[in-house]
């Protein structure tokens, strides 16, 4: 979830959808590793327990770009194991300010940090460009299996390269008014076909309420969407890419949601804005298509509506096949170039596997877990919340975390994708107009960008 119920928190998890314009990749950087001067080369073999010894306790200093909060405290637990490490925690950003200062100390050599927090759908962004270090000589492969498998995953180059650490998800799911249900009978939907029947008796009884918003700014919701149909947007070799953002799964998403707009069932109100939180506020949204660090968002941001919110997994397309996608979730990587490989890899580590620390992300910042034992923990899982009426809602997206498919994948542009998205789909969903030719449109401007970047491309 975001690190408090306030707007601003939602950069988190979103894609760069708000930014002014798209930051390219340029394939001629792949060629260097953009690191300082004088930086350790990675070693090509496992390091030895011994060189680890040393190098945690020899008097180094890290740097920590990152925009979690009070993740001081965590940092914390990590110097007590190692005092002789010392890591100087820098707020560089969220998302979109903090990737753009980052490209720009890798291009000028200096003053990018040790350790760097990165949502999973910018690694293939970095990792193409060299930006990376592979964390497998430090041990990572060890810790695979600590980690739900998507989220591995998401972490894991073509050639087995570990690039990251996971560090908090977001599975995806929906809550709903449990009260405006009541009161218009509308039964939980199980299906996306009794999701769109519930949204028309719905809003043919009360005209001024929706089933639900798909706003028409958020991309993250559309991925995550694509991901739960099985749509394979993004494939990626490489400097190939296969890109098919309108395949037949897409195309299924662009036709019911595209309708339902349409035909004025759901709304496209623009979300994290003013209005959105009125209309959570007020009951102008029956539901909310969210991850999993939405139900404590929401009972920051919808105080008045305490008690009567509920969850469930999102609707399927195959009933007896359940999936959901996800929209959110970062990592801590390694950056190219660092003096204090060891060291910047041993923290990385331990920040997200050490049992204290990974309970503390949950506790102290609300972040839903990446790791298996969390997940599990029933101290975790059977936190029953008021705001939900007493239902164990960890529990619930802790079961939907194991339906995510792990081969979704990112592309390394994903700042064009986004801003392209919002141009043609997005604003078609804002103006009910056609949401499968947009998707064409979208498919189309894509490939054309890619090619002109130099990437070889798959799926025209």
């Amino acid at each position: 979830m975001p690190f408090a119920p306030q707007s601003s928190s939602r950069r988190r998890f979103l894609v760069a959808a708000a930014a002014t314009a798209a930051t390219s990749v340029a394939l001629a950087a792949c060629g260097g590793g953009g690191g300082s001067n004088g930086a350790t080369p990675a070693p090509s073999q496992n390091v030895s327990q011994a060189d680890i010894d040393k190098a945690m306790s020899t008097p180094t200093t890290l740097t920590f770009w990152t925009w979690v909060p009070d993740i001081a405290k965590e940092v914390a637990v990590f110097q007590q194991k190692y005092p002789a490490i010392k890591v100087n925690v820098v707020n560089a950003g969220q998302g979109t300010p903090e990737y753009t200062k980052l490209r720009t100390a890798l291009k000028a050599g200096t003053g990018a940090p040790d350790v760097v927090q990165m949502e999973f759908q910018y690694i293939p962004t970095f990792s193409l460009t060299k930006s990376l270090v592979d964390l497998r000589p430090y041990g990572a492969e060890a810790d695979k299996s600590k980690f739900v498998d998507w989220t591995w995953k998401q972490v894991t180059g073509s050639g087995g390269e570990v690039w990251a650490y996971p560090q908090d998800t977001g599975p995806m799911g929906m809550l709903y008014r449990a009260d405006i249900f009541d009161k218009y009978k509308i039964s939980v939907p199980k299906t996306w076909d009794e999701f769109a029947a519930a949204a028309k008796k719905l809003h043919d009884a009360d005209p001024n309420v929706y089933l639900t918003n798909l706003a028409s700014n958020q991309s993250g919701v559309w991925h995550g969407l694509q991901w739960q149909a099985g749509a394979k947007p993004y494939t990626v070799n490489g400097t190939t890419v296969g890109l098919a953002v309108n395949d037949a799964q897409s195309k299924k998403l662009s036709d019911y949601w595209g309708g339902l707009a349409k035909q004025g069932l759901v709304s496209t109100d623009a979300d994290f804005t003013d209005n959105w939180f009125q209309g959570l506020n007020k009951g102008k949204y029956a539901t909310w298509l969210t991850a999993a660090w939405g139900p404590v968002f929401l009972t920051g941001s919808a105080k008045s509506t305490a008690g009567k919110w509920r969850a469930a997994p999102l609707p399927q397309w195959t009933p007896d096949q359940p999936a959901s996608g996800n929209w959110g979730g970062s990592t801590s990587a390694v950056v190219k170039g660092t003096k204090n490989l060891i060291a910047a890899a041993k923290f990385a580590q331990f920040l997200n596997t050490d049992p204290q620390t990974t309970k503390m992300f949950n506790t102290e910042q609300s972040f839903f877990p990446a790791t298996k034992a969390l997940l599990a923990d029933p101290s975790f899982t059977e936190q029953k919340s008021a705001f939900y009426g007493g239902q164990m809602v960890n529990k619930l997206f802790s079961e939907i975390s194991s339906t995510v498919n792990p081969e979704f994948q990112w592309p390394p542009f994903l700042d064009e994708s986004v801003n392209q998205w919002t141009d043609t789909v997005g604003k078609a969903l804002a103006d009910k107009s056609d949401v499968s030719a947009a998707s064409d449109q979208w498919q189309s401007r894509l490939v054309t960008y890619a090619k002109n970047q130099g990437f070889t491309v798959q799926g025209q």
